[in-house]
């Protein structure tokens, strides 16, 4: 090889003077393409949207012709005299009406008056069904078409009548192949973008059918289809735009990047070339000095995610996964070891659905730091990612995994109970765990099915501002300013609901609002009547228009008078139920086996469809789901808003706060809250009554009434507990699914028949242990 001498340096001093010019020749020329490019998006992006809001209208189009002419075909076929002429044969109508609309995949025909829809038992004619005719009824007019699911298969349907307006003689129920809108809809060129087919204004659920680019970015609101309840929402096409948004900058910029590249390159063509260096004596590779090669630097080791024991299964308490959540006493049945174990189990059920990432959140308690952070060792140990949002109230955190996308939850909270307890609630893909799930999780630690090993991240994520600015968008803005006291119980939701409740106009007085994690004051559970002192105290003292109590974790709320007055909580969902069905006629409406008989009476009334259910928030927001219903509430506070996609349909007490002060502000006679509840029929009624019994006895008890449920003339419900129904009250005993406890309740018109209802229920239940000491 030769050895070089000085001409090496001038050599490579030459070399790279020619060598910069190329290069910045090559990136000005790389970057005035690059604006050319950016000019052309520019100029085009117009025209880009332009062509898919065009694509939008044509879906418009093409779904209400669609409409138009099923409704056409029917009118037509309806106006036969002879078809008009046989209504009363209402069988022999649907067969005649089958015969001309040869592509609708059912017909039924109804009388006017809906009486058979209003008889039926929904399970089995169908909650989606009974509501578009309840709907209808309650408009007097058809119903614009619309969609539903029978048996996971999806179909159009529409409600028609069939007479003169004012004096319908039947209405019909159309169901046609839901293929039909997808042929129509499907070859609409979106144009770059994307087009979206939903069945709510606001597009909050999933796409009914959707074609384009998934990159593109919707808009927040679609356009209308005419004679339908359907929406097109457009999806603009958003081009990779890096530059300002100006066609005459962007060229300048491509002039400016090719003219210089181009003069790079003429300038580099005009530099003189230096000669080859001379060559001097050979150097051999034998004559190249040595030195000893270094040792390789061992690669770094990465430390486990856990580093803390946990306890063997045998040591998990099984009594602590309940039929709603996850509840046990702090350093008895519930541990930080535990709850790592639980971490495990959730994160593995999680990966069996395909999820990955999670929100925790936690109450005041003073177990909850620790045990939070032992949840997310687990959950980060089965590979899951934790995303921790702090102390917050549990409806925040379920706030958070429709907020963040998720859709997983962990609350860490003792709810209601005393200070010493605590808990989880859990939601896994949109689903509140309860029953066979939250057993589930106990039966993944008991047989060892837990994952370990993972590498799950962890990051802080604060969501108090999101949550408050997304309820005070949602509720109207008060007419008038009203004095509230809010009694947090010293518990979570004293963080938040005063905020709230400011910003949409109240005058608050904080009572409790400092969170304390021992409850220092009062219990925090605003069902039990003694918990309520010192809020009908504060009121009357301060003169307030209402009082508000929130229990522990702010799921739940209860409402006082301005004299006092302790509001029920069926009696709140009556006038929560008018106020939803105003806007969405035809709802369903799920309320607990506690709640009065009133509320279903008042639910049709307002053309709603009413549905009894099993206690339990879980249980409620599963049955919700099912059935597509506004609302949901419980005797113990717990109230679910999903109407109009206005809210997520979880337990929300704030929230649940926030449209009660939006109905009393907005209300133009500006009545009391005692002259609200004036306008709802009245009763007598007991506050759930308790029975503390052996552990197991009560279910027992409660197997053996069920069998032998016999009261006469009464109308027994067996759902949860025993439930008997007479025209003039009813009574209910069930056993507690978290405690070895019967409740009971008893309702009815007046104080004679009352008593005539417990005396029922004691002669049953003393017919099987006559030891027993009722409290009633």
């Amino acid at each position: 090889m030769a050895r070089l001498g000085g001409g090496k340096g001038r050599r490579a001093r030459d070399d790279l003077r020619r060598l910069l010019p190329l290069i910045g020749a090559t990136l000005l020329t790389v970057g005035g393409v690059f604006c050319a490019w950016q000019t052309w998006l520019i100029a085009d992006q117009g025209n880009a949207i332009e062509r898919t809001r065009r694509g939008q209208e044509a879906a418009v189009r093409a779904v209400a012709d669609l409409a138009r002419e099923r409704v056409e075909r029917f009118r037509a076929a309806a106006a036969d005299p002879a078809l008009k002429a046989g209504l009363d044969d209402r069988a022999a109508t649907a067969v005649r009406l089958r015969q001309v609309l040869h592509d609708a995949r059912q017909v039924d025909v109804y009388d006017g008056a809906l009486d058979e829809v209003v008889r039926a038992d929904y399970r089995q004619f169908g909650y989606a069904k009974a509501a578009q005719l309840m709907a209808a009824l309650g408009e007097g007019r058809a119903s614009p078409m619309a969609s539903i699911l029978v048996g996971g298969e999806r179909w159009l349907t529409l409600v028609e009548p069939i007479g003169d307006p004012g004096n319908v003689r039947a209405w019909v129920w159309l169901a046609y192949p839901f293929d039909d809108l997808r042929r129509r809809f499907d070859p609409v060129s979106a144009a770059g973008g994307r087009l979206e087919l939903h069945e709510s204004a606001n597009g909050d659920s999933a796409p009914l059918l959707s074609h384009g680019r998934l990159s593109a970015e919707r808009e927040a609101s679609g356009q209308p289809v005419p004679g339908t309840a359907f929406y097109v929402f457009a999806a603009l096409p958003g081009a990779f735009i890096v530059l300002p948004d100006s066609v005459l900058l962007a060229g300048l910029l491509t002039l400016l990047g090719l003219g210089g590249g181009a003069f790079l390159v003429w300038w580099r063509s005009r530099l003189p070339i230096m000669p080859a260096p001379v060559v001097e004596d050979d150097l051999l590779v034998a004559d190249v000095v040595r030195r000893p090669r270094l040792p390789p630097v061992p690669a770094p080791t990465v430390a486990p995610v856990l580093a803390a024991p946990v306890a063997p299964a045998h040591d998990v308490d099984p009594a602590i996964f309940r039929a709603y959540d996850i509840r046990g006493i702090v350093g008895v049945s519930l541990t930080a070891d535990t709850a790592r174990l639980i971490g495990r189990a959730i994160g593995g059920r999680m990966r069996d659905h395909g999820l990955r990432e999670i929100v925790v959140g936690r109450d005041g308690r003073v177990s909850g730091p620790e045990l939070a952070a032992a949840l997310a060792d687990g959950l980060r140990a089965a590979d899951v990612d934790v995303i921790d949002l702090g102390a917050v109230a549990t409806p925040l955190t379920y706030f958070a995994a429709f907020h963040l996308g998720t859709g997983c939850a962990v609350s860490v909270t003792g709810s209601h109970n005393p200070a010493n307890h605590n808990g989880f609630k859990v939601v896994i893909g949109g689903e509140a765990l309860g029953g066979d799930d939250v057993a589930d999780l106990y039966r993944r630690i008991a047989d060892q099915r837990l994952p370990e090993g993972g590498q799950g991240t962890w990051r802080e994520h604060a969501i108090v501002d999101a949550y408050v600015s997304r309820v005070t968008g949602d509720i109207a803005e008060a007419d008038r300013r009203l004095k509230v006291v809010v009694d947090a119980g010293n518990g979570i939701a004293g963080a938040v609901a005063p905020r709230v409740l400011e910003e949409i106009g109240c005058e608050v007085v904080p009572l409790y609002c400092d969170v304390d994690g021992t409850f220092p004051n009062h219990h925090p559970d605003p069902s039990e009547p003694r918990n309520l002192a010192d809020l009908i105290a504060a009121v009357r003292t301060v003169g307030a228009d209402m009082g508000i109590a929130f229990d522990g974790d702010g799921d739940r709320m209860g409402v006082v008078g301005p004299g006092g007055e302790i509001v029920p909580a069926d009696r709140l969902l009556m006038l929560f139920a008018r106020d939803v069905l105003a806007r969405n006629p035809g709802a369903t409406i799920v309320y607990d086996v506690k709640c009065s008989a009133h509320l279903r009476k008042v639910v049709q009334d307002a053309a709603g469809v009413p549905l009894m259910w099993r206690t339990g928030h879980s249980l409620v927001k599963a049955k919700m789901r099912e059935t597509g219903a506004a609302l949901g509430g419980e005797m113990t506070g717990h109230f679910f808003f999903a109407d109009g996609n206005r809210w997520y349909g979880f337990d929300d007490g704030i929230y649940a706060a926030a449209r009660w002060v939006e109905m009393l502000a907005g209300d133009p006679a500006e009545r009391s809250v005692v002259e609200w509840l004036d306008d709802l029929p009245r009763s007598v009624a007991t506050p759930e009554l308790r029975l503390t019994m052996a552990e197991g006895a009560a279910s027992r008890l409660m197997e053996r009434l069920r069998d032998a449920a016999e009261f006469g003339d009464g109308r027994v419900t067996t759902i949860d507990g025993v439930r008997v129904e007479w025209n003039d009250g009813w009574g209910l005993v069930r056993a507690s699914h978290t405690e070895s406890v019967l409740g009971f309740r008893f309702e009815a018109d007046n104080p004679k028949a009352l008593e005539r209802v417990k005396a029922a229920f004691r002669e049953r239940i003393h017919a099987l242990d006559d030891a027993l000491s009722l409290p009633f």
